[in-house]
């Protein structure tokens, strides 16, 4: 086995060319790394071509948003907050559940 393949476990993070993404798995006998890019898409890379790339290990996102194709319109953030009585209100409602 390569010494670079030893060097990949799933779950870790790398970088190249600007693009983070995350190693999903590894397949010896398809000489295949299998690898998520931050918006969720896959990718199956040769064994070749990531000797190639030369990616380099990085630090997980703190912002995993990337694969859930979300806006900032679906957490309603442009909407102000609700009155005091407004969340007394919903937090009442809540009780009803407990």
């Amino acid at each position: 086995m390569a010494q670079w393949l030893q060097g990949l476990s799933v779950g870790e993070w790398f970088e190249a060319g600007g693009s983070s993404f995350e190693i999903v798995g590894v397949d010896p006998e398809t000489e295949i790394v299998l690898v998520q890019h931050f918006d969720g898409s896959l990718e199956e890379i040769e064994f070749d071509a990531w000797v190639e790339l030369a990616a380099q290990p990085c630090a997980a996102p703190e912002d995993y948003s990337g694969a859930l194709d979300l806006d900032r319109e679906d957490f309603d953030l442009e909407a102000p907050p609700p009155s005091r009585d407004e969340a007394l209100r919903q937090l009442d409602d809540h009780d009803d559940y407990v």
